[in-house]
C-alpha cells in the first residue's frame, strides 16, 4: 500500500509540504473571489476563527490538506448511480476505481466483510442500513415466495401487502436523553417514522448501560433491529452483549459507531468492544473522530452486502465522487500506525479533560468517560446547557449543549454540554493542555448567570458573564493555541 505521512501532514508539517498547500490554498481562493468574492472572504475567516478557537465539539475535527484537496476536483461533476460496474451512467470508469479504493480501505482498515462508501452523511448511511435491513428481512424472501425477480413484477396487491408489511416492523434503539442519536428512533425524526419504535436508556442511579434491561425491553417489545452506539454516551460498549441479545430475540444487530470510529479504527476498541465483528452492519461518519471529509458509509457481513449496495437509488441520490475519493485518502491515513496512536491519544486526553473537571467539582455524567466524549452536567452551575454553550462561546470555547439522563430542561435547552476531544487531539494538546481547559471552562460556568424573566423567573436561555471572564479566557486559550499551530506553515496570500 502507498505510504502516506505518519503523523498527519498537517500536524508536523514538513517546509515543502507547507509551501505546496499555501500555493495551492492561495490560487484556489484566488480563482473562487473572481467569481464571487464573498465566499473566498468566508472561507479564509472560517480558517482564522477555527484557528483561533478552543474547537471541543465532539463530532467535529481537522482534516488534512491532502483530503481537502482531494474534494476539489473534476470528480464532483460525474454522475455515477449505481455501484461499481454497475452504473447508470457511461463514461464511470474513473469513479469505479475511486469507489473499489475507498471500499478496500474501509474493509481492510475495520476488518469489514464488506463496505458501501457512498452515503453522503450518518444519517445516510443509517437509512441505508435501515432499508438494507428491510430488504433483506421482508423484501427479498417476498419475492422469492412469490416468484418475482424484482418488485416491479409484482401485482398491485402483492406490491401493498409487502408495503404494509414495510411499514409494520419494530426498532429498539437508544434514548436521546441517555446518549443515543435522532435516527435510533427519535420521533421526529424519519426513523421514528419507519419502524414502531422503542428506547432503551441507562440506569438511574450511575447514567451506565444495563444490559439485563435492554434484554429485557428485548424480550418483550421483539425488534425485527436493535440498534446500538451512541452520540453523547461517555462510555464503552460490550458489543458482544447486545449481539447476544439480538440474537435471543431475532434481531438484526445494527451499531452506529459514527462517534468512535476514529477509536476502533486506531484499535483503542478492540474485543468485544469492536462492534465490526459483531454488528450484523455497522454505520459510521467518515469525519469526527476518523478526521476525513464530511459523509458516511456502511459496513456490513456478506449477508447484508447486496442490499447495502442498493442504497443509490434505493434511499441516495448519485454518489459524490470527489467526496468518495477523499475517504479514500482519509482511510489510508488512518491505515498508518501513527494514526493508533492519534486514537490512543483522543482517549487519553478525554481522561484528562474529566479528571480536570472532577478535580474541580463538576459533575460528570458517569462521573467520568472512557472513550472520546466528557459530558458535563451544568446545572450544578445553576445554569442550562443552552447558556452555558452561549457563554463559553463568547470566552472562545466551542461546545455544544446537549441532553443528559432524565433532562428536565428537554432536548432544546437541556442541562449538559458535550465536550470531546478530537480535534484538540489533532492539533497537538495533551494533559497539561486539557486539565487547563477544564479549569477555563470551570471559571466561565462559575462565573455566569441566568437573567430573570419578566415574572422574575430563571431565565433558561439568556445570561450574564462577569466582567473581564470572557476576555480573560480568550487570553488564555490563545495561549494554549498558539504553542499548537492548526495547520502550520499554511499561508494566505
Amino acid at each position: 500500500m502507498t505510504d502516506v505521512s505518519t503523523a498527519a501532514s498537517y500536524v508536523s508539517a514538513d517546509d515543502d509540504m507547507s509551501a505546496r498547500a499555501s500555493t495551492a490554498y492561495s490560487a484556489a481562493l484566488d480563482v473562487i473571489a473572481s467569481v464571487e468574492p464573498r465566499i473566498a472572504d468566508a472561507s479564509r475567516a472560517e480558517l482564522a476563527d477555527q484557528r483561533a478557537s478552543l474547537k471541543l465539539i465532539a463530532s467535529e475535527n481537522y482534516a488534512s490538506p491532502a483530503v481537502l484537496l482531494t474534494m476539489s476536483s473534476w470528480l464532483s461533476d460525474k454522475y455515477a448511480e449505481g455501484t461499481i460496474g454497475h452504473r447508470f451512467y457511461a463514461g464511470c470508469q474513473n469513479v469505479d476505481s475511486v469507489e473499489a479504493l475507498a471500499a478496500e480501505h474501509a474493509r481492510e482498515l475495520f476488518g469489514a466483510e464488506h463496505a458501501y462508501v457512498q452515503p453522503h452523511s450518518g444519517i445516510d448511511a443509517n437509512l441505508v442500513g435501515f432499508w438494507a435491513i428491510l430488504a433483506h428481512r421482508i423484501e427479498t424472501p417476498a419475492l422469492e415466495r412469490l416468484g418475482a425477480k424484482n418488485v416491479n413484477e409484482l401485482s398491485e396487491e402483492d406490491w401493498e401487502k409487502l408495503r404494509h408489511e414495510f411499514g409494520d416492523q419494530r426498532m429498539l434503539g437508544m434514548s436521546l436523553d441517555a446518549g443515543g442519536h435522532l435516527t435510533h428512533g427519535f420521533r421526529p425524526n424519519i426513523s421514528g417514522k419507519m419502524f414502531h419504535q422503542r428506547s432503551y436508556g441507562t440506569d438511574p442511579g450511575t447514567g451506565l448501560l444495563d444490559y439485563d434491561r435492554v434484554a429485557a425491553a428485548a424480550r418483550e417489545f421483539r425488534p425485527m433491529v436493535l440498534v446500538a452506539g451512541y452520540s453523547a454516551y461517555p462510555r464503552r460498549v460490550n458489543f458482544a452483549k447486545m449481539r447476544e441479545i439480538a440474537d435471543e430475540v431475532g434481531a438484526t444487530l445494527m451499531v452506529d459507531m459514527a462517534h468512535f470510529a476514529g477509536l476502533v479504527a486506531g484499535k483503542v476498541f478492540t474485543g468485544d468492544e469492536d462492534p465490526v465483528p459483531h454488528a450484523h452492519l455497522t454505520t459510521t461518519t467518515t469525519h469526527k473522530s476518523l478526521r476525513g471529509p464530511r459523509g458516511g458509509l456502511v459496513l456490513a457481513t456478506e449477508e447484508y452486502a447486496a442490499s447495502v449496495d442498493r442504497g443509490c437509488p434505493m434511499v441516495l441520490g448519485g454518489p459524490l465522487s470527489h467526496v468518495m475519493a477523499a475517504k479514500a485518502v482519509a482511510l489510508a491515513e488512518a491505515r498508518q500506525p501513527s494514526f493508533r496512536e492519534y486514537a490512543q491519544r483522543i482517549a487519553d486526553n478525554a481522561k484528562s479533560l474529566a479528571d480536570g473537571f472532577l478535580s474541580r467539582d463538576a459533575e460528570l455524567v458517569t462521573g467520568g468517560t472512557d472513550n472520546h466524549i466528557v459530558l458535563l452536567d451544568v446545572s450544578g452551575f445553576g445554569l442550562t446547557g443552552r447558556q452555558a454553550e452561549s457563554a463559553l462561546l463568547d470566552a472562545g470555547v466551542v461546545t455544544n449543549r446537549n441532553s443528559v439522563p432524565a433532562d428536565p430542561n428537554g432536548a432544546w435547552y437541556t442541562s449538559g454540554i458535550r465536550f470531546g476531544t478530537p480535534a484538540l487531539t489533532t492539533r497537538g494538546f495533551g494533559h497539561d493542555e486539557f486539565d487547563r481547559v477544564a479549569e477555563l471552562v470551570v471559571d466561565v460556568l462559575s462565573n455566569t448567570t441566568p437573567n430573570t424573566t419578566k415574572s422574575g423567573a430563571p431565565s433558561k436561555a439568556t445570561y450574564t458573564i462577569a466582567d473581564g471572564v470572557a476576555d480573560r479566557t480568550k487570553a488564555a486559550s490563545a495561549e494554549l493555541l498558539d504553542k499548537y499551530p492548526l495547520y502550520p506553515g499554511l499561508t494566505l496570500t
